[in-house]
């Protein structure tokens, strides 16, 4: 199951064997995917061959998670170019990836990377220039995320020198491994912590409505053997209060230039109990997450509003074996589905990036920015 095109061992666990959310197929004309709406109950792998199947597992969320949506759309530019690798169609190919889902800024960042790449080719040489694009965003992704995980677990080692009792970390949505290709981005430190032999116990928040931590978070977890316990939403601040939470680590679909990030609804209420009960609030994220252009995130990020649907009607195990949706709220009464909020900058005590970590504000990340801009450079 693991990728026919790693270059290096993978990390994470499926059934005992290593895997990675995608990967190509050895025939190098289509992607082997996880389809994670299926997740916890069935593993059920998914093959995409036409850009309307890239389309459609973006948009559905059967990929997901920023960095994992980039590396896919990338695919899915370079797939469709196998097809047809005149201008126009990768115009129309990377608008129509670009419109699936709109708040994901790896999204715009991994398409911009293939067309800058393809500037100028010859047309027959665009499909295998965009392949190998794809495969590069692919690998730096795993890499990346292993980075993310070796500086945070600097983190959470210090962090359990001082309270010398397991650690306790409260996380929102899915920023595992399921969210990239391989590691994760705030999983990563938990994943380098369990190897180092530092005991910790992962409170998972549910993460309504599509229940992504109940999901998919504590499925991966357990998945690795790492102690966990699923928490309705509202659960966060108890725990807090009541001193059960060490450290909140959470990720981001895009963080703005000034610190603020963007991610799952509810991260902000999180990060508000996580400063009233002095508890420390990281975000990880890879650098590709961060929108440079935006300067004011609660401001500038579009917030994704998703189908009421997902408010009103459930799915889950039925007791026959079969994943049933049963509807939870009245027909009479209206929904509202915000997929996302932002957390202010000032809520943030740091942000792990595969660079190290940062403080959240313009200056430190303008350091971080300078300090990709040299390595792009050398």
């Amino acid at each position: 199951m693991a990728s026919l095109s790693a270059q290096r061992v993978v990390n994470m666990l499926v059934n005992g064997k290593h895997c990675t959310t995608l990967w190509l197929d050895q025939s190098g004309n289509q992607l082997h995917i996880i389809d994670q709406t299926q997740l916890p109950h069935h593993l059920v792998i998914k093959t995409l061959r036409s850009l309307n199947d890239f389309c459609i597992a973006i948009k559905t969320m059967q990929v997901r998670g920023a960095p994992l949506i980039g590396a896919t759309a990338a695919y899915g530019l370079a797939l469709a170019l196998q097809h047809d690798p005149s201008a126009d169609n990768e115009q129309h190919a990377s608008s129509a990836l670009l419109a699936t889902r709109p708040t994901a800024v790896n999204l715009q960042w991994a398409i911009a990377r293939v067309r800058r790449a393809l500037a100028g080719q010859h047309r027959e040489q665009k499909a295998a220039i965009a392949l190998a694009t794809a495969e590069a965003i692919r690998g730096e992704d795993i890499q990346h995320c292993e980075a993310i995980g070796d500086h945070g677990l600097a983190l959470l080692r210090q962090r359990y020198q001082q309270t010398n009792k397991p650690l306790n970390i409260l996380t929102h949505c899915n920023a595992g491994w399921l969210a990239t290709v391989d590691w994760g981005t705030a999983l990563a430190p938990v994943y380098k912590a369990q190897q180092a032999g530092i005991p910790l116990h992962v409170w998972v928040d549910e993460t309504r409505p599509r229940n992504q931590g109940a999901s998919l978070t504590a499925w991966e977890l357990a998945q690795q053997g790492v102690p966990h316990t699923v928490i309705a939403d509202n659960t966060g601040g108890h725990l807090m209060q009541h001193g059960q939470v060490d450290l909140c680590l959470v990720g981001s679909d895009r963080t703005a230039a000034n610190g603020d990030v963007c991610n799952k609804i509810g991260t902000y209420l999180k990060a508000l109990a996580a400063t009233d009960n002095n508890i420390p609030f990281y975000v990880a994220l890879p650098s590709s997450s961060i929108d440079w252009t935006i300067s004011d995130g609660l401001k500038s990020i579009p917030i994704e509003q998703r189908d009421a649907d997902e408010v009103t009607h459930i799915s889950g195990l039925a007791e026959n074996g079969q994943i049933t949706r049963v509807q939870l709220v009245d027909g009479n009464s209206p929904a509202s589905n915000y997929a996302f909020d932002v957390t202010p900058a000032r809520l943030v005590t740091g942000l792990i990036t595969e660079c190290g970590v940062f403080s959240a504000n313009r200056e430190s990340l303008l350091s971080l920015q300078q300090q990709l801009t040299e390595t792009a450079h050398a």
